[in-house]
């Protein structure tokens, strides 16, 4: 049994149907009991978890051969970084009663930097809880998620310019789409047998970019002219609270986007294994871009509840 924790986020739902392709039993793991359809038509096992208890998230995954474990960090929590604490906390008291085979955990790139990351550091201090687990392990490591541009787009649509925490706006960094992160984790749940007890893979997309790139493919999508701008540092905090984050989780965004600016996250050097996705961006805003509207007016970041 394939056990996916956060089955219903953008990389867990791709990590789910690339499974199921390959005809393995998978067990989609949710907090939503309003979420289990779509899983269940695809011949999943549901379960139910709340990942701030150990003993749900042990029954969740009694029976696995291999576990994909994500721990969120919370956008509207007051204290951010102590929920996902206690969630890394529990998640570990289960993986340490009972080991699976084989454990996936979600990452970011930047993850192996100790301090002044950000969201980032609390990734360096779960993979640190994680490096003596029995399990064969892999961290997967991802860069920014391509998808999240989605949160900006009403607000480039309705300006015609595409505000961006990546200064300057022609420096490239990498992104990836969220549904190649959750490829590429399939491959590696399914292939456990290679490369060593404990793996470090990062996963980007076929070619860096830059923010006048992004703007560029948001005019193809769109048909209408965009224009990349640098959101200018001394409005990110406001920028941030309006758009009802905490102001613990502000923090967090603002220091990760300073280290993002400072060349300080990206690929593990002599450590790392690298993967690449094939989607381009413009694939993803062809698919952003028609519901776009309705999405709320927030710089990019990573994977829902974090991320990632």
């Amino acid at each position: 049994m394939y056990v996916i924790f956060g089955a219903s986020g953008n990389v867990g739902r791709a990590t789910v149907e690339a499974l199921r392709r390959a005809g393995v039993p998978v067990r989609a793991v949710l907090r939503d009991e309003r979420c289990a359809r779509p899983f269940e038509r695809l011949g999943c096992e549901v379960a139910y978890a709340d990942m701030s208890r150990s003993v749900e998230i042990a029954r969740a995954m009694a029976g696995a051969r291999a576990v994909q474990i994500l721990c969120p960090v919370p956008r509207d929590d007051p204290q951010p970084e102590e929920t996902m604490r206690r969630t890394i906390d529990a998640v570990s008291a289960a993986l340490r009663a009972a080991p699976p085979p084989v454990l996936l955990a979600l990452s970011d790139y930047g993850a192996e930097v100790p301090s002044g990351t950000g969201i980032t550091t609390l990734f360096h201090e779960m993979e640190e809880q994680w490096r003596d687990l029995a399990s064969r392990s892999s961290m997967l490591r991802s860069a920014e998620h391509m998808h999240n541009w989605a949160r900006v787009i009403p607000a480039a649509l309705a300006t015609g310019t595409l505000p961006s925490f990546h200064h300057p706006v022609s420096k490239h960094f990498p992104t990836v789409a969220a549904s190649d992160v959750g490829g590429v984790a399939a491959a590696l749940l399914l292939d456990s047998e290679s490369g060593s007890q404990r793996r470090i893979v990062s996963v980007e997309g076929e070619r860096r970019i830059d923010v006048c790139e992004v703007a560029q493919a948001l005019s193809r999508a769109s048909g209408r002219d965009i224009e990349a701008i640098e959101l200018p540092r001394g409005e990110w905090e406001r920028t941030l609270l309006s758009a009802g984050m905490s102001p613990a989780y502000v923090r967090l965004i603002v220091e990760l986007y300073d280290a993002h600016n400072a060349g300080r996250i990206d690929v593990e050097p002599g450590l790392s294994e690298r993967r690449f996705g094939e989607t381009t961006i413009d694939t993803v805003f062809a698919g952003l871009v028609p519901s776009g509207a309705a999405a709320r007016i927030v710089p990019p970041g990573h994977d829902e509840g974090a991320r990632r």
